[in-house]
């Protein structure tokens, strides 16, 4: 059964179309990655799929319910979590407070958040940066802090928006095996620049081009397609 399902999604912006009848099925316990190349609309329809942007046309399922026209928040409270592409954390606060105000939106037992933080904290490597202030974080760890955050909402969804920028090499590899712990325990909807991070850790790869769904297969499939390679592998950046 389908966790998350879009169907028919478009959205215009000035008579442009940003979204073009954009339709994917994600399963639980998938990692689904979304990719292509500079301007296809990824960043537009998560957006739409976490209620951050109204679609102009097409519906939005998660969990067995329509939420198209449920608000972020409520989205987040039925176990939908994500992170931005751009950092979103409370920079004068200490990791464990940021971990832990994520945590208390689900749960009210301080002994329960504790245990949730460190778990959360464990899994991402951040635990010996615990009482560190987050400002003051690398950029890297600072998203790593953000993914924490997700981690520590309990979320039945992680929607991952370029997880692995700004991220050293060895930060990667930790991503790569965060990831790979997660796997048939959350559903995982990836955005990732990084091809090396996606073939090696998508189940199934859904690639937009120009607001549309061009191709949507397993690693070696899209790897081998020749309108995929056209569109974005052998055309070098792959920002959203």
């Amino acid at each position: 059964m389908s966790l998350l399902s879009a169907s028919g999604i478009s959205k215009q912006y000035n008579g442009l179309a940003a979204l073009s009848d954009v339709s994917f099925d994600v399963p639980s316990g998938q990692v689904r990655a979304l990719i292509g190349p500079n301007g296809a609309g990824k960043t537009t329809l998560v957006g739409v799929l976490s209620g951050r942007i109204p679609p102009s046309s097409g519906s939005v399922h998660f969990a067995g319910q329509d939420v198209t026209t449920w608000p972020a928040h409520k989205r987040i409270s039925q176990g939908m979590g994500y992170t931005f592409q751009i950092t979103s954390i409370f920079a004068d606060l200490s990791v464990r407070e940021n971990v832990a105000l994520a945590a208390r939106r689900h749960q009210k037992s301080a002994a329960v958040v504790d245990a949730m933080v460190e778990e959360a904290l464990l899994k991402t490597g951040l635990w010996d940066r615990v009482d560190d202030i987050a400002g003051t974080l690398s950029y890297g760890h600072q998203r790593l802090l953000e993914i924490a955050m997700g981690l520590a909402q309990t979320p039945k969804l992680l929607i991952l928006d370029e997880p692995t920028q700004g991220l050293t090499e060895g930060d990667v590899e930790a991503f790569k095996r965060l990831i790979k712990s997660l796997r048939g325990e959350i559903t995982v909807l990836l955005i990732e620049h990084n091809m090396d991070v996606v073939m090696q850790l998508a189940d199934v790869i859904t690639v937009l081009e120009a607001g549309r769904v061009l191709f949507e297969g397993i690693p070696t499939d899209v790897k081998a397609n020749a309108l995929v390679r056209a569109a974005y592998l052998g055309g070098g950046d792959a920002e959203t």
